[in-house]
């Protein structure tokens, strides 16, 4: 098949643009630097030079593709808006990448929700999420109203190296910078709020899976697991080699430093479960837990 991806030189999209290359499609993906063509090429993904806001570009690339993978920034409403237009009735698919976080709450650090949600359990998001959750609802009304087979995916914190380019994860990179300052795993608040997680390998071989198979507007979390951020800080400490010592990053300041992005990312709660993928799909992730990678990788984001 041929595939439109864009963020291809972003953690998610790249990854996924590669192993959807080592499958055998035909991939092009969205680049804004220029500079990086020629990476792109040597993975064997066609370099499209533009942004999301281009909108002539992305349709024209719509037309082209047999599928759209849409993994460059989940609250872009009008890339969602161009998409939907340039694909209806066309019967092709739209995949769009947005998070778990949708299931967030402004714990803060501060406690552990019993609340655990599975692909289709209703939940009211917290105030920085209600945009995504709507782009979410159109994406998969486009499934039904549209005449596209349209897929939401909702990751949850992703670890492991990057299949594409050279690129990192969202929420680790954050952990590791704030420990190194430290000299021990930090973690915001009491530390005992709980994401569940990925690894890049088994997230892009779900993706794979949602292309050939998934149902017209479904969602699918992606999940192989879950950790404290406390657990989190004690492996990061490991890794660092500071014997096990962690420290709590007060919320206070760590949303001073990091925005409302701290709240949702690193101070909520996000306890998933991907049944969909699992019982529609028949995914089987196969790689390391969160802590066994963050322990044994030799990867120090």
């Amino acid at each position: 098949m041929k595939i439109f991806v864009t963020g291809a030189t972003g953690y998610i999209g790249g990854s996924v643009a590669k192993y959807l290359v080592d499958a055998g499609h035909e991939v092009s993906g969205l680049l804004r630097n220029p500079q990086q063509r020629e990476a792109l090429q040597a993975l064997g993904i066609t370099p499209v030079l533009g942004t999301l806001d281009d909108a002539c570009i992305l349709s024209e690339q719509a037309r082209l593709a047999d599928v759209v993978v849409n993994a460059a920034n989940s609250d872009h409403l009008a890339s969602v808006e161009t998409f939907i237009k340039a694909l209806s009735g066309s019967g092709k698919v739209l995949l769009h990448t947005s998070g778990s976080s949708v299931v967030g709450d402004d714990a803060r650090g501060a406690y552990e929700r019993a609340d655990i949600f599975t692909d289709e359990t209703p939940f009211t998001p917290m105030d920085i999420r209600k945009d995504r959750v709507e782009i979410n609802q159109i994406v998969r009304r486009a499934g039904v109203e549209q005449g596209i087979r349209s897929i939401v995916f909702c990751p949850t914190m992703i670890y492991g190296e990057s299949l594409g380019v050279a690129s990192k994860s969202d929420q680790l990179p954050k952990l590791f910078a704030q420990s190194r300052k430290y000299g021990a795993g930090a973690y915001m608040g009491a530390g005992v709020h709980r994401w569940s997680n990925v690894h890049i390998d088994d997230l892009a071989e779900l993706y794979r899976l949602a292309i050939e198979k998934a149902p017209s507007a479904s969602l699918f979390f992606a999940e192989n697991g879950e950790a404290s951020f406390l657990e989190i800080a004690t492996s990061i400490s490991k890794a660092l080699g500071f014997n096990g010592n962690i420290q709590s990053w007060p919320a206070t300041e760590a949303i001073a430093e990091l925005g409302d992005w701290a709240r949702f990312a690193i101070g909520s709660n996000s306890r998933v479960r991907a049944v969909n993928a699992r019982v529609l799909l028949g995914w089987n992730p196969q790689r390391e837990s969160i802590l066994q990678w963050i322990e044994n990788s030799g990867v120090q984001w």
